[in-house]
């Protein structure tokens, strides 16, 4: 039984080898691949040359097809920071920081402790991989344990010092970032959001004159309200809306179709070919002669869709068989016309939101300046309106402040609000209200506690559950030791060494990749479960939660199970020794983690540049999905972005990995050290040739480094245990304990790591999320110059490349994506500066009144209906999150959002950012392309008479029925 251990520990090298050598050959193949497509995919290769706008744009990779490591490797990834995002600019930087950290660790950790361990005078000892590990050192010299407490030493101080080094870095650059001008002048800058309003201060005067206190005093508040039905209704006219527009554009299609059938079944009759008939079906100019309605002997007058499609080939759907249910079923409920339940539904629910939001406007401006209602709990939570008061849409205990002054807003979010527990303590500061969580804002906050301790108690127990699948995983990864202590496994050792080799060095880290794939959706609803009112707020809870998955599961439990299987057959035998045991073979489980490391730095590297899978949806979506102008649209113009929450642990995963087994088995820091330095350019590449950092809803400035960092601190604990474990278990020949001081030594480094973390923790902490008053002079104020007229020169800029761009595939990419980023910009930064001296005092409060909102809209089918606000004048008021308090001045932070909040929209009260989508939001536009048979533009005749927003605007069908576009979608340009 001894001789087939000491067989199943040899293997290891084996493993090794051809894990190695496979991956080798893996990221080989898929660069070289990489290097002869990329010049032909632009698209998925370097979209960043042409979709961002101008100022935000990478320039062309290169033009040699060999050339291109070069200069990735010469890239500024500081560029990163200014193009993409600050996350992104974070994230590259913690790949970076670990190369630095790595390369002095690779250097001296196998110029020393490879001899120590690996060399033995008597010729016996661990073979393979196994040698150069922790446990080979002889019992007859374990005087070499005092490289290792040497090495642990110098190498915990080295981090420490890249530690702060990093963080002092961090703050300097997240607080520049938090003034400069682009940032800082933004609405969401000085805004905060407030959760947990008790019931006295749930009026807008009341939250105004409380924060009024503080330096600029508020310009605005919006009250959160309960729009009850309102989302729903929304939902449904969004839905309404995409559904008109795929019906339409099919029925366009059919229609060319059945033409081109017909078409040529003529020319076979009549002998003419099918470009003499369509050359004679149009006039001189090219228009068609067909109109938007026929006269018909038999029929009388129809439209131009009824002569060219049949009823029985128009779109047609099932209702779902009972109105609770979200879906239809196939074969059951009613059957109805697409197009014409489309065009029902949106008239319903425009009218509904109309009716909706008229209530909702005389809810705002009954109750926007009542006296704190009286109460015999005010510092209840919850609102009750005053007597006489009754409210259809009562606002919620929640509420945005936006501020005069960004240094205010800071100081806000920092202060002690109310003498009661829990009374508005939970506040946000910088909320995009794209990165609302709408749905969040009335929690309770005992409940939202309550709900944060199931939550974490749910994790924990996936975190257990979840450790039986990944043991198993760790007894894969070391099938040898399996074979020879369970006979029934002894075949599998019997198979070819390549089969046995992929078994155990390929296919576990293959499958522990594919479990954790299985876990982010999981995590992600727990997090929204406990209350959290942002999503960026999401991700960085489920940076946390996956992080303790990824190390007790990927970690810890694949360590002590492959290490103990390797220890079970002399543990069963002799039961005595089991600590020089357990000291013996517990390092023999890095043999799994140098294989992870290699499939994550070869591989892993070689996929990240190859992008297969989204080459492959790239061009699959254009054949399945790409059947509608906004589904072109987004398919080839918009950016992919990543998940942070999933990333950042996959990468501090590997840190924890290294740093833990850098002394325990020091093969794994040259290896970890190529990894990082593929992965620190392979991101560099993405960041500024490809992928989207989410500069607006999703940034949060760099808030997830500091949490990486905390990261790194969890692997030198574990190393450190780890290692103080290990000594305290070794033995002399004498089965004496040998190394006690050393374990000793560990303990206090221990202490002195503890200590270190906690002054990190107190000395940037506090400067991580807000700024100091030392900057308040360089902050965002009310007043100062207006950017918005250099601003208006980048949009021009822009607009003249999109023009510019007609004669190429690439440059007309570069039109659309600068339209977009044109609209992006002036979403964000345009002003509305519309308040006079002689506006209404109620309008100049933000209010919008009753008589305003009865105010006729513009007559369905006239030529600016696309510029009126919802259909037939549907009222949006500034109660959509609440009326807004205070501000008419003008800022130039006051904003459009890129909801398209219009005309008639609190225009002389400041900003729009802070609205429920429901309660503002103007109808989709319906975006059809204009076909050969002018059917398109007889449907958006049609649409347009019935009162829906319809374009034909850069877009366009060919004779084949193939949908193209010129530009971004109508809402993007308007």
């Amino acid at each position: 039984m001894s001789n087939d251990v000491s067989d199943a520990t040899s293997a290891s090298t084996s493993t090794f080898v051809t894990a190695l050598v496979f991956n080798a050959a893996v990221f080989g193949i898929e660069i070289g691949i990489f290097t002869l497509v990329r010049p032909f995919f632009p698209a998925i290769y370097q979209p960043r040359t042409y979709i961002p706008p101008k100022s935000r744009r990478a320039a062309e990779l290169t033009k040699n097809i060999l050339l291109w490591p070069w200069v990735v490797f010469n890239a500024n990834y500081h560029e990163i920071r200014t193009k993409t995002g600050m996350d992104a600019y974070f994230f590259v930087r913690f790949l970076r920081m670990m190369v630095r950290v790595l390369i002095p660790i690779w250097l001296v950790s196998w110029l020393v402790l490879l001899p120590v361990t690996a060399v033995r005078p008597d010729g016996t000892g661990l073979t393979g991989l196994d040698r150069f590990t922790f446990g080979n050192v002889p019992s007859n010299q374990q005087s070499r344990y005092a490289a290792h407490i040497i090495l642990v030493w110098l190498f915990t101080i080295w981090i420490w010092w890249n530690i702060r080094y990093e963080m002092k870095h961090f703050v300097t650059t997240r607080q520049k970032w938090l003034i400069e001008p682009e940032n800082a002048a933004s609405a969401m800058a000085s805004t905060v959001l407030i959760t947990g309003v008790p019931r006295n201060y749930l009026t807008e005067k009341a939250l105004f004159n409380l924060f009024s206190h503080l330096p600029g005093g508020v310009q605005k508040v919006w009250l959160n309200r309960d729009l009850k039905e309102m989302p729903d209704l929304y939902e449904r006219r969004q839905n309404a809306a995409k559904k008109l527009e795929s019906t339409e554009t099919t029925l366009l299609n059919t229609a060319v179709k059945l033409h081109n059938k017909q078409q040529k079944a003529n020319a076979k009759a009549s002998g003419k070919t099918t470009t003499g008939d369509s050359r004679k079906s149009t006039d001189n100019d090219g228009r068609p002669l067909t109109e938007p309605s026929i006269i018909d002997a038999e029929q009388g007058e129809i439209t131009l869709a009824e002569k060219l499609v049949p009823k029985n080939k128009r779109p047609t759907h099932r209702l779902p068989p009972f109105s609770w249910m979200p879906f239809a079923l196939p074969l059951m409920g009613k059957k109805v016309d697409s197009i014409e339940w489309a065009r029902q539904e949106l008239a319903e629910t425009n009218e509904a939101l109309r009716t909706a939001r008229r209530t909702l406007a005389r809810d705002v401006a009954a109750t926007t300046n009542l006296p704190e209602p009286a109460t015999n709990h005010p510092d209840a939570l919850g609102a009750t309106g005053a007597p006489g008061t009754a409210q259809t849409y009562p606002p919620l205990n929640s509420a945005f402040v936006l501020f005069n002054n960004q240094i205010a807003a800071h100081m806000a979010a920092q202060a002690l609000t109310h003498h009661m527990p829990y009374r508005m303590a939970a506040k946000s500061v910088g909320v995009a209200p794209e990165d609302v969580v709408w749905s969040n804002l009335n929690m309770n906050p005992y409940e939202a506690r309550v709900r944060t301790a199931f939550s974490w108690a749910i994790t924990i127990g996936l975190v257990i559950v979840w450790a039986i699948p990944v043991a198993f995983i760790g007894a894969v990864s070391n099938i040898h030791s399996l074979c020879s202590t369970y006979g029934w496994l002894a075949w599998i050792c019997d198979l070819p060494p390549v089969i046995v080799g992929i078994i155990s060095g390929i296919l576990p880290p293959a499958l522990l990749a594919v479990l954790n794939m299985l876990l982010p959706i999981i995590l992600r609803l727990l997090a929204r479960f406990q209350g959290v009112t942002q999503r960026t707020t999401i991700e960085l809870s489920l940076m946390t939660r996956y992080f303790i998955f990824q190390v007790v599961n990927s970690f810890l439990v694949v360590t002590l199970s492959s290490g103990i299987i390797a220890a079970l057959p002399d543990l069963v035998n002799n039961p005595g020794s089991i600590p020089s045991l357990l000291a013996k073979n517990l390092p023999k489980a890095s043999n799994f983690f140098l294989t992870y490391i290699v499939l994550q730095g070869l591989s892993g590297t070689a996929a990240g540049f190859l992008q297969v899978v989204p080459l492959v949806l790239y061009y699959v979506k254009l054949f399945i999905l790409g059947s509608t102008p906004r589904s072109i649209y987004a398919i080839k113009y918009t950016l992919r972005s990543v998940s942070w929450g999933t990333l950042f642990p996959a990468i501090t995963l590997l840190v924890v990995i290294t740093i833990a087994y850098s002394i325990i088995s020091p093969v794994i820091n040259g290896l970890a050290m190529l990894t990082f330095f593929l992965f620190y350019h392979l991101y560099k590449y993405l960041f500024l040739w490809q992928l989207d950092g989410q500069q607006q809803s999703g940034e949060t400035g760099g808030l997830f480094f500091p949490r990486a960092i905390q990261h790194v601190f969890v692997g030198l604990y574990l190393q450190q245990i780890c290692l103080a474990a290990l000594f305290f278990l070794a033995q002399d020949e004498d089965k004496s304990p040998s190394a006690v001081p050393e374990g000793a030594l560990m303990v206090i480094l221990v202490a002195f790591t503890a200590f270190f973390h906690i002054i990190i923790n107190n000395s940037y902490g506090p400067l991580t999320h807000f700024l100091p008053l030392t900057l308040a002079d360089m902050t965002h104020s009310g007043s100062g110059k207006d950017t918005n007229v250099a601003q208006a020169a980048q949009d021009l800029d822009d607009q003249a490349s999109y023009k510019d761009g007609k004669t190429g595939d690439v440059e007309k990419h570069t039109g659309a994506g600068a339209g977009v980023a044109r609209k992006r910009v002036s979403s964000a930064r345009g002003s509305v500066d519309s308040a006079s001296g002689a506006a209404d005092k109620t309008k100049t409060r933000g209010v919008t009144t009753v008589e305003d909102v009865d105010a006729p809209g513009a007559e369905p089918g006239s030529p600016d209906l696309e510029l009126q606000e919802g259909v037939n004048g549907s009222v949006s008021v500034s109660g959509g999150v609440g009326a807004g308090v205070g501000g008419g001045k003008g800022d130039r932070r006051s904003t459009l959002s890129e909801r398209g909040v219009g005309v008639g929209v609190d225009e002389e009260a400041g900003p729009k950012d802070f609205y429920h989508p429901a309660s503002v939001e103007r109808q989709p536009v319906v975006w059809l392309p204009r076909d050969p048979l002018g059917l398109g533009v007889a449907e958006e005749r049609a649409l347009r008479e019935a009162g829906i927003r319809v374009s034909t605007r850069d877009a366009v069908m060919d004779a084949k029925g193939h949908v193209d576009i010129e530009g971004p979608p109508p809402e993007e340009e308007d």
